[in-house]
């Protein structure tokens, strides 16, 4: 029987970090797709005011900010021995989710 974390014996994450790496991949998708619809809301009625453009440019701009923090927790999940996640992480990913609610947002109003 394997001793607990005191014990001092390997710690095995079984399925739980590929679990995390699809629901990560998941969670990109969902940004593209909300980035994608700030661009298309952006040029749906013809030319597009400025603000318009600057709020789907900071869309995406925060997207691919998030790209760059999923990525680089995919590739810390594929590790065989995958380390916790950062507080910074963490902090990335929640700002850039509701930067880019507030940008759809402000793309709607």
């Amino acid at each position: 029987m394997a001793a607990g974390p005191a014990g001092g014996a390997a710690r095995d994450p079984g399925l739980q970090p590929e679990r995390t790496r699809l629901a990560w991949r998941r969670t990109t998708l969902s940004a593209t797709v909300a980035a994608v619809l700030a661009a298309r809301q952006c040029v749906a009625d013809g030319p597009a005011d400025p603000a318009g453009i600057i709020g789907a440019a900071l869309s995406l701009l925060v997207w691919v900010a998030f790209l760059a923090v999923a990525h680089r927790r995919m590739r810390a999940l594929a590790a065989p021995r995958p380390p916790g996640l950062t507080p910074r992480t963490a902090t990335a990913a929640a700002a850039c989710s509701l930067a880019l609610a507030c940008f759809a947002v402000a793309l709607l109003v």
